[in-house]
């Protein structure tokens, strides 16, 4: 595949025929070509999970792949990630969900399972104990719980009692630009 510069790459799309909204200068971050060009920048993908994560010290983003597809064997089914970042201690899928296909919970659990299998590769880990901090994070252009909320984040509880959490190091995430309460600082409401 050819490197080209950002310049090539806006004059060859730009001489596509394409309809107004599928031009460059109408693009943002919810088109795939777009998302995927920003995302590719490790820079660009700190700014987005410090926003995302404000109380968490990202770090260096030390991996970023976009389109990144994982499978255990041949016989299981793959993932493709849109984003998968890596930093010194934590692991990060980024996605971006222009529809509600309503299986987006599901695809969270199986997304969870490909980068906990990804990181416990034979050799990669001494304990479980070793295990990074991972993050399914979907940027939904839908409120998914239709409940007016920016930001909707999931970890594991006992059922019984609320105050026990699991404490495995997954967090998952639902951004809602759609939201309307007054839930997220202003610099997370630009989604």
């Amino acid at each position: 595949m050819e490197n080209l510069s950002d310049e090539e790459l806006e004059r060859r799309y730009n001489e596509l025929d394409l309809p107004p909204e599928q031009r460059w200068e109408n693009l943002d971050i919810s088109n795939d070509f777009m998302f995927f060009k920003v995302m590719h920048n490790a820079k660009i993908c700190r700014g987005l999970l410090s926003r995302i994560l404000p109380d968490i010290e990202i770090g260096r983003i030390r991996f970023v792949e976009t389109q990144k597809t994982m499978r255990d064997n041949i016989d299981s089914r793959s993932v493709r990630f849109d984003v998968y970042a890596k930093s010194d201690k934590r692991l990060y899928n980024i996605e971006m969900q222009n529809v509600n296909e309503d299986d987006l919970p599901k695809r969270i659990r199986c997304y969870h399972a490909a980068i906990d299998n990804a990181a416990m590769k034979k050799g990669s880990m001494k304990m479980y104990a070793d295990m990074p901090e991972a993050f399914v994070i979907f940027i939904c252009k839908f409120d998914l719980f239709n409940k007016g909320r920016h930001i909707y984040t999931f970890k594991n509880f006992c059922c019984e009692d609320k105050s026990i959490e699991l404490k495995d190091c997954s967090t998952s995430i639902f951004l809602n630009a759609k939201g309307i309460i007054d839930d997220v600082s202003p610099e997370q409401q630009i989604f």
